[in-house]
Protein backbone atom coordinates (compact mmCIF):
# COMPACT_ATOMS: atom_id res chain seq x y z
CA UNK A 1 0.00 0.00 0.00
CA UNK A 2 1.40 3.69 -0.92
CA UNK A 3 2.69 5.33 2.53
CA UNK A 4 -0.16 6.22 4.63
CA UNK A 5 0.76 10.55 4.34
CA UNK A 6 1.40 11.49 0.66
CA UNK A 7 4.91 13.38 0.42
CA UNK A 8 4.83 16.99 1.20
CA UNK A 9 4.57 19.23 -1.88
CA UNK A 10 6.96 21.30 -1.06
CA UNK A 11 8.76 23.37 -3.74
CA UNK A 12 12.08 22.00 -3.12
CA UNK A 13 10.75 18.20 -4.99
CA UNK A 14 11.68 20.69 -8.52
CA UNK A 15 15.46 20.69 -7.35
CA UNK A 16 15.83 17.11 -6.62
CA UNK A 17 13.85 16.45 -10.41
CA UNK A 18 16.74 18.74 -11.28
CA UNK A 19 19.23 16.85 -9.25
CA UNK A 20 18.10 13.78 -10.50
CA UNK A 21 17.63 14.69 -14.59
CA UNK A 22 21.65 15.68 -14.08
CA UNK A 23 22.47 12.44 -12.46
CA UNK A 24 20.68 10.59 -14.84
CA UNK A 25 22.19 12.35 -18.27
CA UNK A 26 25.67 11.74 -17.08
CA UNK A 27 25.11 8.55 -16.14
CA UNK A 28 23.75 8.24 -20.37
CA UNK A 29 26.76 10.71 -21.45
CA UNK A 30 29.50 7.60 -20.42
CA UNK A 31 26.68 4.92 -21.42
CA UNK A 32 26.95 6.02 -25.06
CA UNK A 33 29.87 7.16 -25.73
CA UNK A 34 31.11 3.74 -26.96
CA UNK A 35 28.40 3.47 -29.46
CA UNK A 36 29.30 6.61 -30.80
CA UNK A 37 32.76 6.27 -31.27
CA UNK A 38 33.03 2.24 -32.07
CA UNK A 39 33.81 2.74 -35.46
CA UNK A 40 36.82 4.58 -34.45
CA UNK A 41 37.74 1.88 -32.17
CA UNK A 42 36.58 -0.82 -34.35
CA UNK A 43 38.97 0.58 -37.19
CA UNK A 44 42.11 1.33 -34.04
CA UNK A 45 41.43 -2.25 -32.45
CA UNK A 46 40.38 -4.35 -35.27
CA UNK A 47 37.56 -5.43 -33.88
CA UNK A 48 34.44 -7.01 -35.79
CA UNK A 49 30.90 -7.04 -34.94
CA UNK A 50 31.05 -10.04 -33.18
CA UNK A 51 33.83 -9.04 -30.94
CA UNK A 52 31.66 -5.73 -30.33
CA UNK A 53 28.41 -8.14 -28.96
CA UNK A 54 31.01 -9.79 -26.93
CA UNK A 55 31.83 -6.33 -25.14
CA UNK A 56 28.11 -5.57 -25.32
CA UNK A 57 27.26 -8.55 -23.63
CA UNK A 58 29.96 -7.57 -20.70
CA UNK A 59 28.00 -4.30 -19.83
CA UNK A 60 24.72 -6.04 -20.25
CA UNK A 61 25.56 -9.30 -18.15
CA UNK A 62 27.21 -6.86 -15.57
CA UNK A 63 24.12 -4.36 -15.54
CA UNK A 64 21.51 -7.08 -15.11
CA UNK A 65 23.14 -8.86 -11.90
CA UNK A 66 23.92 -5.45 -10.72
CA UNK A 67 20.25 -4.66 -10.67
CA UNK A 68 19.34 -7.76 -7.94
CA UNK A 69 21.86 -6.13 -5.65
CA UNK A 70 22.28 -2.46 -5.99
CA UNK A 71 18.23 -2.39 -5.46
CA UNK A 72 17.71 -3.57 -2.48
CA UNK A 73 21.14 -1.50 -1.91
CA UNK A 74 19.76 1.66 -2.02
CA UNK A 75 16.30 0.68 -0.49
CA UNK A 76 19.41 0.13 2.56
CA UNK A 77 21.60 3.08 2.52
CA UNK A 78 19.12 5.59 0.95
CA UNK A 79 18.91 7.65 -1.88
CA UNK A 80 21.83 10.19 -1.07
CA UNK A 81 24.43 7.71 -0.05
CA UNK A 82 23.45 5.30 -2.86
CA UNK A 83 23.37 7.64 -5.32
CA UNK A 84 26.58 9.52 -4.67
CA UNK A 85 28.74 5.77 -4.47
CA UNK A 86 27.21 5.02 -7.56
CA UNK A 87 28.19 8.48 -9.76
CA UNK A 88 31.68 7.89 -7.91
CA UNK A 89 32.05 3.99 -9.29
CA UNK A 90 30.72 4.63 -12.95
CA UNK A 91 32.80 7.60 -13.04
CA UNK A 92 36.16 5.92 -12.43
CA UNK A 93 34.80 3.12 -14.74
CA UNK A 94 34.07 4.91 -17.46
CA UNK A 95 37.55 7.04 -17.40
CA UNK A 96 39.08 3.68 -17.59
CA UNK A 97 38.05 3.04 -20.85
CA UNK A 98 40.78 5.75 -21.89
CA UNK A 99 43.26 2.39 -21.31
CA UNK A 100 41.94 0.06 -23.31
CA UNK A 101 44.36 -1.50 -25.86
CA UNK A 102 41.90 -4.67 -26.54
CA UNK A 103 38.31 -6.24 -27.19
CA UNK A 104 38.90 -8.09 -23.26
CA UNK A 105 40.03 -4.93 -21.50
CA UNK A 106 37.26 -2.91 -23.32
CA UNK A 107 34.91 -5.43 -21.69
CA UNK A 108 36.73 -5.67 -18.85
CA UNK A 109 35.74 -2.26 -17.97
CA UNK A 110 32.82 -2.31 -19.64
CA UNK A 111 31.51 -5.10 -17.19
CA UNK A 112 32.63 -2.27 -14.14
CA UNK A 113 30.53 0.35 -16.13
CA UNK A 114 27.52 -1.75 -16.03
CA UNK A 115 27.26 -2.99 -12.10
CA UNK A 116 28.14 0.59 -11.04
CA UNK A 117 25.40 2.08 -13.40
CA UNK A 118 22.61 0.14 -11.62
CA UNK A 119 21.91 2.95 -9.17
CA UNK A 120 20.71 5.47 -11.06
CA UNK A 121 17.34 4.20 -11.53
CA UNK A 122 16.13 2.30 -8.23
CA UNK A 123 17.57 5.70 -6.47
CA UNK A 124 15.90 8.20 -9.25
CA UNK A 125 12.38 6.57 -8.82
CA UNK A 126 12.66 5.81 -5.02
CA UNK A 127 13.78 9.67 -4.55
CA UNK A 128 10.46 10.10 -6.77
CA UNK A 129 8.10 8.02 -4.71
CA UNK A 130 9.17 10.03 -1.56
CA UNK A 131 9.07 13.73 -3.07
CA UNK A 132 5.97 13.62 -5.28
CA UNK A 133 2.28 12.25 -5.02
CA UNK A 134 1.16 9.81 -7.44
CA UNK A 135 -0.85 12.01 -10.02
CA UNK A 136 3.06 13.95 -10.57
CA UNK A 137 5.04 10.74 -10.18
CA UNK A 138 5.07 10.09 -14.10
CA UNK A 139 5.53 13.58 -15.06
CA UNK A 140 8.29 14.19 -12.69
CA UNK A 141 10.04 10.89 -14.04
CA UNK A 142 9.73 12.19 -17.21
CA UNK A 143 11.62 15.09 -16.49
CA UNK A 144 13.90 13.76 -14.99
CA UNK A 145 14.00 10.59 -17.51
CA UNK A 146 14.55 13.01 -20.35
CA UNK A 147 18.23 12.99 -19.56
CA UNK A 148 19.02 9.92 -21.27
CA UNK A 149 17.64 11.60 -24.20
CA UNK A 150 19.27 15.07 -23.29
CA UNK A 151 22.57 12.62 -23.21
CA UNK A 152 21.78 11.35 -26.79
CA UNK A 153 20.72 15.13 -28.05
CA UNK A 154 24.26 16.67 -26.96
CA UNK A 155 26.23 13.51 -26.88
CA UNK A 156 26.78 12.39 -30.43
CA UNK A 157 28.00 15.91 -31.18
CA UNK A 158 30.10 16.80 -27.92
CA UNK A 159 31.49 12.94 -28.45
CA UNK A 160 32.36 13.40 -31.98
CA UNK A 161 33.82 16.45 -31.68
CA UNK A 162 36.18 15.14 -28.96
CA UNK A 163 36.86 12.44 -31.02
CA UNK A 164 38.07 14.37 -34.12
CA UNK A 165 39.58 16.85 -32.03
CA UNK A 166 41.63 14.99 -29.16
CA UNK A 167 40.76 10.95 -30.24
CA UNK A 168 38.37 8.58 -28.65
CA UNK A 169 40.37 8.00 -25.66
CA UNK A 170 39.84 11.88 -24.52
CA UNK A 171 35.95 11.08 -25.35
CA UNK A 172 36.05 8.59 -22.59
CA UNK A 173 38.66 10.21 -20.27
CA UNK A 174 36.81 13.85 -19.66
CA UNK A 175 33.13 12.72 -19.80
CA UNK A 176 34.10 9.86 -16.93
CA UNK A 177 35.36 12.69 -15.04
CA UNK A 178 32.35 15.10 -15.55
CA UNK A 179 30.84 12.58 -13.26
CA UNK A 180 33.26 13.39 -10.21
CA UNK A 181 32.32 17.39 -10.37
CA UNK A 182 28.50 15.97 -10.11
CA UNK A 183 29.59 13.93 -7.15
CA UNK A 184 31.16 16.57 -5.38
CA UNK A 185 28.24 18.70 -5.10
CA UNK A 186 25.48 15.90 -4.61
CA UNK A 187 25.57 15.46 -0.86
CA UNK A 188 25.20 19.57 -0.56
CA UNK A 189 22.01 20.16 -2.70
CA UNK A 190 20.17 16.59 -2.13
CA UNK A 191 17.33 16.25 0.70
CA UNK A 192 15.20 13.98 1.81
CA UNK A 193 11.44 14.79 2.42
CA UNK A 194 11.03 15.90 5.74
CA UNK A 195 8.49 13.21 6.60
CA UNK A 196 10.84 10.21 4.90
CA UNK A 197 13.97 11.55 6.95
CA UNK A 198 12.08 11.10 10.52
CA UNK A 199 10.90 8.08 9.50
CA UNK A 200 14.24 6.78 8.55
CA UNK A 201 15.33 7.91 11.62
CA UNK A 202 12.45 5.76 13.99
CA UNK A 203 13.01 2.94 11.96
CA UNK A 204 16.71 2.51 10.29
CA UNK A 205 17.10 -1.23 9.06
CA UNK A 206 13.14 -2.63 9.38
CA UNK A 207 11.75 -0.98 6.20
CA UNK A 208 13.82 -2.80 4.50
CA UNK A 209 14.03 -5.93 6.20
CA UNK A 210 10.61 -6.84 5.97
CA UNK A 211 10.18 -6.45 1.96
CA UNK A 212 12.63 -9.36 1.40
CA UNK A 213 12.83 -10.75 -2.35
CA UNK A 214 10.61 -13.98 -1.45
CA UNK A 215 8.00 -11.47 -0.12
CA UNK A 216 8.06 -8.92 -3.09
CA UNK A 217 7.86 -12.43 -5.77
CA UNK A 218 4.59 -13.10 -3.77
CA UNK A 219 3.03 -10.52 -5.54
CA UNK A 220 1.80 -10.89 -9.31
CA UNK A 221 2.25 -7.06 -9.98
CA UNK A 222 5.84 -8.11 -9.40
CA UNK A 223 5.74 -10.12 -12.06
CA UNK A 224 3.96 -7.86 -14.45
CA UNK A 225 6.68 -4.67 -13.92
CA UNK A 226 8.97 -7.61 -14.53
CA UNK A 227 8.13 -8.90 -17.44
CA UNK A 228 7.15 -5.24 -18.83
CA UNK A 229 10.61 -4.97 -18.41
CA UNK A 230 12.22 -8.04 -20.09
CA UNK A 231 9.79 -7.56 -22.89
CA UNK A 232 10.39 -3.77 -23.65
CA UNK A 233 14.16 -2.97 -22.45
CA UNK A 234 15.56 -5.03 -25.28
CA UNK A 235 14.37 -2.22 -27.85
CA UNK A 236 15.91 0.59 -26.15
CA UNK A 237 19.23 -1.50 -25.86
CA UNK A 238 18.99 -2.21 -29.68
CA UNK A 239 19.23 1.37 -30.37
CA UNK A 240 21.75 2.29 -28.05
CA UNK A 241 23.73 -0.47 -28.69
CA UNK A 242 23.21 -0.78 -32.41
CA UNK A 243 21.92 2.60 -34.11
CA UNK A 244 24.84 4.01 -34.71
CA UNK A 245 26.28 0.97 -36.25
CA UNK A 246 23.93 0.07 -38.30
CA UNK A 247 24.00 3.79 -39.74
CA UNK A 248 26.94 3.53 -40.50
CA UNK A 249 27.28 -0.04 -42.00
CA UNK A 250 24.09 0.11 -43.91
CA UNK A 251 22.99 3.37 -44.56
CA UNK A 252 26.69 4.70 -45.10
CA UNK A 253 26.27 7.57 -42.35
CA UNK A 254 29.79 8.96 -41.50
CA UNK A 255 30.57 10.09 -37.81
CA UNK A 256 29.48 13.52 -38.94
CA UNK A 257 26.20 12.58 -40.54
CA UNK A 258 25.57 10.18 -37.12
CA UNK A 259 26.20 13.05 -34.64
CA UNK A 260 23.61 14.77 -37.27
CA UNK A 261 21.13 11.88 -36.89
CA UNK A 262 20.93 10.94 -33.64
CA UNK A 263 19.94 14.11 -31.66
CA UNK A 264 17.17 14.37 -33.84
CA UNK A 265 15.84 11.27 -32.68
CA UNK A 266 16.42 11.33 -28.91
CA UNK A 267 15.20 15.18 -29.42
CA UNK A 268 11.60 13.76 -30.88
CA UNK A 269 11.78 11.23 -27.72
CA UNK A 270 12.00 13.84 -25.58
CA UNK A 271 8.72 15.43 -26.41
CA UNK A 272 6.90 12.16 -26.48
CA UNK A 273 8.11 11.02 -23.66
CA UNK A 274 7.65 14.34 -21.23
CA UNK A 275 3.92 14.13 -23.19
CA UNK A 276 3.43 10.61 -21.75
CA UNK A 277 4.39 11.42 -18.43
CA UNK A 278 2.26 14.64 -18.62
CA UNK A 279 -0.77 12.63 -19.72
CA UNK A 280 -1.55 9.79 -17.28
CA UNK A 281 -1.99 13.20 -14.88
CA UNK A 282 -4.50 14.71 -16.93
CA UNK A 283 -6.63 11.91 -16.67
CA UNK A 284 -6.15 11.21 -12.93
CA UNK A 285 -7.35 15.11 -12.59
CA UNK A 286 -10.27 14.24 -14.93
CA UNK A 287 -11.50 11.25 -12.45
CA UNK A 288 -10.18 8.24 -14.07
CA UNK A 289 -8.54 6.04 -11.70
CA UNK A 290 -3.99 5.69 -11.27
CA UNK A 291 -3.94 2.23 -13.13
CA UNK A 292 -6.37 2.85 -15.93
CA UNK A 293 -4.94 6.12 -16.78
CA UNK A 294 -1.63 4.15 -16.31
CA UNK A 295 -2.56 1.77 -18.79
CA UNK A 296 -4.39 3.78 -21.46
CA UNK A 297 -1.24 5.72 -21.97
CA UNK A 298 0.89 2.43 -22.08
CA UNK A 299 -1.31 1.20 -24.52
CA UNK A 300 -1.04 4.01 -26.72
CA UNK A 301 2.71 3.77 -26.46
CA UNK A 302 2.69 0.05 -27.43
CA UNK A 303 0.79 0.81 -30.37
CA UNK A 304 3.32 2.58 -31.99
CA UNK A 305 5.73 0.14 -32.29
CA UNK A 306 5.20 -2.43 -35.00
CA UNK A 307 4.80 0.69 -37.27
CA UNK A 308 8.79 1.54 -36.97
CA UNK A 309 9.49 -1.51 -38.54
CA UNK A 310 9.29 -0.22 -41.91
CA UNK A 311 12.55 1.58 -40.91
CA UNK A 312 14.81 -0.88 -42.02
CA UNK A 313 13.07 -1.74 -45.82
CA UNK A 314 12.83 2.29 -46.00
CA UNK A 315 13.93 3.71 -49.20
CA UNK A 316 15.18 7.02 -47.45
CA UNK A 317 17.50 7.10 -44.86
CA UNK A 318 15.67 10.12 -43.20
CA UNK A 319 12.57 8.11 -43.32
CA UNK A 320 14.02 5.28 -41.65
CA UNK A 321 15.41 8.13 -38.93
CA UNK A 322 11.63 9.71 -38.34
CA UNK A 323 10.57 5.88 -37.83
CA UNK A 324 13.47 5.38 -35.23
CA UNK A 325 12.60 8.39 -33.82
CA UNK A 326 9.02 7.75 -33.13
CA UNK A 327 10.52 3.91 -31.85
CA UNK A 328 12.57 5.55 -29.05
CA UNK A 329 10.14 8.16 -28.28
CA UNK A 330 6.77 5.65 -27.77
CA UNK A 331 9.42 3.46 -25.76
CA UNK A 332 10.71 6.19 -23.66
CA UNK A 333 6.52 7.42 -23.13
CA UNK A 334 6.47 3.53 -21.84
CA UNK A 335 9.67 4.02 -20.19
CA UNK A 336 8.16 6.84 -17.93
CA UNK A 337 5.16 4.83 -16.56
CA UNK A 338 6.43 1.59 -15.56
CA UNK A 339 8.53 3.01 -14.33
CA UNK A 340 6.00 4.71 -11.65
CA UNK A 341 3.37 1.74 -11.87
CA UNK A 342 6.55 0.66 -9.12
CA UNK A 343 5.54 3.13 -6.83
CA UNK A 344 2.26 2.90 -7.51
CA UNK A 345 2.01 -0.52 -6.58
CA UNK A 346 4.53 -0.85 -3.67
CA UNK A 347 5.64 1.62 -1.03
CA UNK A 348 8.57 3.80 -1.15
CA UNK A 349 10.59 1.96 1.17
CA UNK A 350 10.07 -1.04 -1.48
CA UNK A 351 10.43 1.01 -4.64
CA UNK A 352 14.41 0.07 -4.70
CA UNK A 353 13.97 -3.52 -4.65
CA UNK A 354 11.16 -3.31 -7.08
CA UNK A 355 12.89 -1.20 -9.24
CA UNK A 356 16.06 -3.89 -9.21
CA UNK A 357 14.16 -6.68 -9.68
CA UNK A 358 12.52 -4.71 -12.90
CA UNK A 359 16.05 -3.79 -13.85
CA UNK A 360 17.29 -7.25 -14.04
CA UNK A 361 14.41 -8.63 -15.87
CA UNK A 362 15.19 -5.67 -18.18
CA UNK A 363 18.76 -6.74 -18.19
CA UNK A 364 18.50 -10.33 -19.42
CA UNK A 365 16.11 -9.14 -21.68
CA UNK A 366 18.77 -6.78 -23.25
CA UNK A 367 21.32 -9.81 -22.93
CA UNK A 368 19.01 -12.39 -25.11
CA UNK A 369 18.06 -9.61 -27.41
CA UNK A 370 19.98 -6.78 -28.18
CA UNK A 371 23.89 -8.21 -27.10
CA UNK A 372 25.12 -11.35 -29.07
CA UNK A 373 22.04 -12.50 -31.04
CA UNK A 374 22.22 -9.27 -32.92
CA UNK A 375 25.56 -9.44 -33.87
CA UNK A 376 25.21 -12.81 -35.35
CA UNK A 377 21.97 -12.23 -37.00
CA UNK A 378 22.89 -8.93 -38.40
CA UNK A 379 26.65 -10.52 -39.47
CA UNK A 380 24.42 -13.15 -41.05
CA UNK A 381 21.06 -12.72 -41.98
CA UNK A 382 20.84 -8.58 -41.93
CA UNK A 383 18.82 -6.14 -39.78
CA UNK A 384 15.16 -6.86 -40.91
CA UNK A 385 14.14 -9.86 -38.39
CA UNK A 386 15.44 -7.49 -35.61
CA UNK A 387 13.79 -4.53 -36.98
CA UNK A 388 10.66 -7.05 -36.81
CA UNK A 389 11.38 -8.50 -33.04
CA UNK A 390 11.91 -4.57 -31.54
CA UNK A 391 8.32 -3.64 -33.13
CA UNK A 392 5.84 -6.60 -31.54
CA UNK A 393 7.94 -6.46 -28.14
CA UNK A 394 5.93 -3.74 -26.18
CA UNK A 395 2.36 -5.35 -27.59
CA UNK A 396 3.51 -8.00 -26.10
CA UNK A 397 4.45 -6.83 -22.98
CA UNK A 398 1.71 -4.56 -22.78
CA UNK A 399 -0.70 -7.77 -22.62
CA UNK A 400 1.07 -8.70 -19.80
CA UNK A 401 0.73 -6.02 -17.64
CA UNK A 402 -2.80 -5.75 -18.26
CA UNK A 403 -2.99 -8.93 -16.90
CA UNK A 404 -1.14 -9.27 -14.44
CA UNK A 405 -1.48 -5.78 -12.44
CA UNK A 406 -5.10 -4.79 -11.88
CA UNK A 407 -5.62 -3.18 -8.63
CA UNK A 408 -4.42 0.43 -7.33
CA UNK A 409 -1.84 -1.27 -5.29
CA UNK A 410 -0.31 -4.11 -4.47
CA UNK A 411 -2.56 -4.84 -1.36
CA UNK A 412 0.76 -4.01 0.98
CA UNK A 413 0.85 -3.02 4.49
Amino acid sequence: MPESSAPPLSRYRWIIVSLLFFATTNNYFNRIVLSVVIPEIKRDLSLNDIQYSYVLSAFQFAYTFGFLFIGRFIDWAGTKLGYLLSILFWSLAASLHATVGSAFSLAVWRGLLGVTETGNFPAAIKSVSEWFPPRERAFATALFNSGPHIAMVAGAPVIALLTLSLGWRWAFFLLGFSGFILAAVWPFLYKKPPDTASKTREKPAATVNEFTWRKLLGYRETYGIMLGKFLTDPVWWFYIFWLPNYLNARRGFDLKEIAAAVPLIYFIAILFGIAAGWFPGYLMRKGWTVTRARKTTMLVCALCLPFTTFAVTADSAWVAILLVSLACGAHSGWSNNIFTVVSDQFPSRAVGSVTGLGGFAGGIGGLLFSTVLVGYIVTYIGYVPIFILMGVLHPAAMLCIHLLIKKEHAGMA
